[in-house]
């Protein structure tokens, strides 16, 4: 375990060196132990396991602590890392569950005991590149996944497709939430999010958008009538109990805008990056409350900063 690296120069928080080119970083979004503090990221061969240690959890820790749990080979990019919510480090043996969408256009399911059982499992179906993926956020026991081959599919653990839904664009995000497991939504470059009844198997609510590409969308974790969403230049706020249309629109990026992300902690609070590789990229932060961009005091904890739920790590350009 070493205490990471300061990086005053790039405004960044703390760094960890990384052997392989980060496409994708995910912290683990369960409240289950010491499991929350897990963080995972992919690259073009690897998946890396890790854990860190915030000063609000350990007195004699200065900043922040990171360490590597385990390294997985993977063996082809990793274009999205979704966690299961039955990863636990406070069993015996622990457990360390999470799955990968990959360049070669399939799932990968690990598990790992940190120990001698280190297995993954192929999910194929997708004849295009999967842009998202979400566990079932109760028991895990299914995934879902949405692509560029206009479908949305549900698998089960043991790699067997268990719902299969059509779609009239890209799928670009998929969302679970764990106060309505038996809907899934779904959101389509084409602008159009959909909501579906999973018992019955079909679609039960849209909501539409102005604005195209939709790249990213959201289920908001503490009010579920609001979804966000970003398209074009555009953030964009649903309230599904008065309009499919939107109910708030603002101009965010400049050069189009490309992942959105409520809080865990504020239904008014959320979170939009640039487009990569674009030299006005941002990482910015909203409130609804507020017309100007909110940005973190360089006080503000890095813990606190992940207790809001959006704190979004993003690979260099």
């Amino acid at each position: 375990m070493y205490k990471m690296k300061h990086d005053s120069t790039k405004n960044a928080a703390y760094t960890v060196d990384c052997e392989d080119y980060v496409h994708v970083v995910e912290f683990n979004p369960f409240e289950s132990g010491d499991s929350r503090n897990l963080i995972a990221y992919g690259g073009s061969n690897y998946v890396v396991v890790g854990m860190c240690t915030f000063q609000e959890e350990e007195a004699d820790i200065e900043g922040i602590q990171y360490k590597t749990l385990r390294t997985f080979h993977h063996g082809v990019r990793v274009d999205s890392i979704a966690w299961s919510p039955e990863t636990r480090l406070d069993s015996l043996p622990p457990v360390i569950k999470f799955c990968t969408s990959a360049a070669d256009m399939k799932i990968r399911l690990f598990t790992s005991d940190l120990q001698d059982k280190n297995e993954y499992k192929v999910l194929e179906g997708h004849s295009d590149f999967i842009n998202d993926v979400v566990f079932h956020p109760k028991e895990g026991h299914e995934i879902a996944s949405v692509s560029d081959d206009h479908t949305c599919r549900i698998w089960n653990l043991e790699g067997k497709q268990t719902a299969h839904f059509l779609l009239h664009s890209p799928g670009m995000s998929v969302c679970w939430h764990p106060e309505e497991t038996f809907k899934l939504m779904v959101a389509e470059k084409n602008g159009t999010i959909r909501f579906y009844d999973l018992m019955a198997q079909q679609a039960i609510l849209s909501l539409e958008s102005e604005q195209t590409p939709l790249m990213s969308a959201h289920w908001c974790l503490k009010n579920t009538f609001k979804v966000g969403a970003v398209a074009g230049n555009d953030w964009i706020i649903w309230d599904i109990t008065r309009s499919s249309y939107p109910q708030e629109t603002r101009p965010v990026h400049m050069d189009r805008a490309h992942l959105f992300r409520w809080s865990a902690i504020s239904e008014n609070l959320f979170a939009t990056t640039g487009y990569p590789g674009k030299m006005t990229s941002q990482f910015q932060i909203h409130h609804l409350g507020h017309s100007q961009v909110l940005c973190p005091a360089r006080e503000k904890s890095f813990r606190s900063a992940l207790d809001s739920g959006i704190v979004q790590c993003s690979p260099e350009s």
